[in-house]
């Protein structure tokens, strides 16, 4: 009934427009014989052009409403309506994606630009409410007072070796068990491996007592707190910081890559020890560069071991940070904790700079690590 309805009333205003167009050239036609041959132009009537106009008007509305009926019925317009789907679909997820990563971005990323930006205060910048981010008297003397507390150079080059040399030890040992787990069969063999998952699964903070008390009397060596030895033991044993995720790790890697290689090694008078560190070792180094950079960066920022084994801050860097306010307030006699910890974020700077300029001259070779190791898939 309303298609019935529309079109007559289409129909009236049609009739009513070709009257109006009749009327108007018997009109002209009149004029033009009562004034004669050399007459003017015919006179233009406003109360017929109006109707006209009207009449054009609702026939473009009327085109323009069936086109885009037809544009959502019509399936000639399929691929049309389809494209138009997909280019709203990648607009939304475009927003929102942008919207997540500046979220995400802001939370992290927005105390780490703070402590940046105060670490340059002065003590008048501090209490002034026009500044926030920007110090109106920026200065470097945070920076060097922290760095003369901290012992900065002599402390950084300790923490270097110290972290290489676990480093190491982790991705050599770490290797060889992944490679075990993924090539050999041995009894208890899922047993073992249900305890690597479980030393990932479970915190260390549940076992630091047990590890506190082990190390305190262990045998014939007696008391080896204060010392980092209590460290690398626990890492060349495959039971380090972290080390069961770099297990998972390298077994996963190994598990995917090809047994022909290690056939055609055999075949060719290869001893076991041979074809792993010159064919197996060589083919993962996805898995050696993202492992490595992982132990770097966490056992560079641990201060869980460092503090329970008592390891000393001149060793550690990242727990000589945990004193270096409190020591730059009792020598300097600073009384007031606001300028006390202007010193603190200058110290964070100075630990966090080596892990930022780590990542950024291996950025490319650790998300390529990433992507080819065990950790996708």
């Amino acid at each position: 009934m309303a298609d019935i309805n529309e079109n007559t009333v289409d129909n009236v205003n049609e009739a009513a427009d070709n009257i109006a167009e009749a009327s108007a050239e018997n009109i002209s036609g009149a004029v033009t014989e009562n004034a004669g041959g050399d007459s003017p132009e015919p006179i233009k009537d406003v109360a017929i052009e109006e109707p006209r106009k009207a009449g054009k008007i609702k026939k473009e509305k009327k085109k323009n409403k069936t086109s885009l009926i037809s544009f959502f019925r019509d399936p000639e317009y399929d691929n049309d309506r389809r494209k138009a789907l997909n280019l709203f679909k990648r607009i939304v997820l475009g927003l929102f994606r942008l919207i997540v990563l500046v979220g995400i971005s802001y939370v992290i990323l927005g105390p780490i630009i703070g402590i940046v930006a105060k670490s340059f205060f002065s003590d008048e910048d501090a209490y002034s409410p026009l500044v926030y981010l920007i110090p109106m008297e920026p200065t470097i003397t945070k920076y060097t007072t922290a760095m003369e507390h901290m012992s900065y150079w002599p402390t950084l080059k300790n923490t270097a070796i110290y972290v290489l040399a676990l480093m190491v030890i982790q991705v050599f040992i770490c290797s060889m068990v992944g490679y075990g787990f993924a090539r050999y069969s041995f009894p208890l063999k899922k047993v073992l491996f249900g305890c690597v998952v479980v030393m990932i699964v479970i915190p260390i903070n549940t076992i630091m007592f047990p590890l506190y008390v082990t190390f305190q009397d262990f045998g014939p060596f007696g008391n080896l707190l204060k010392t980092p030895i209590p460290v690398v033991i626990m890492t060349v044993f495959g039971t380090g910081l972290r080390s069961g995720l770099y297990i998972y790790i390298f077994n996963q890697f190994f598990r995917g890559l090809p047994k022909e290689i290690e056939e055609a090694a055999f075949v060719d008078g290869a001893g076991m020890w041979y074809t792993y560190f010159r064919i197996m070792l060589m083919n993962s180094l996805p898995s050696v560069v993202t492992v490595a950079i992982f132990s770097l960066v966490w056992q560079y920022n641990d201060t869980f071991f460092a503090s329970l084994f008592g390891v000393s801050s001149k060793i550690v860097i990242s727990k000589a940070i945990s004193s270096v306010q409190a020591n730059i307030a009792n020598a300097l006699q600073i009384n007031d904790p606001t300028i006390s910890q202007l010193y603190l974020y200058a110290g964070i700077v100075l630990v966090i700079l080596p892990v930022i300029i780590l990542y950024s001259l291996l950025q490319k070779q650790f998300v390529e690590g990433v992507e080819r190791s065990g950790i996708v898939g």
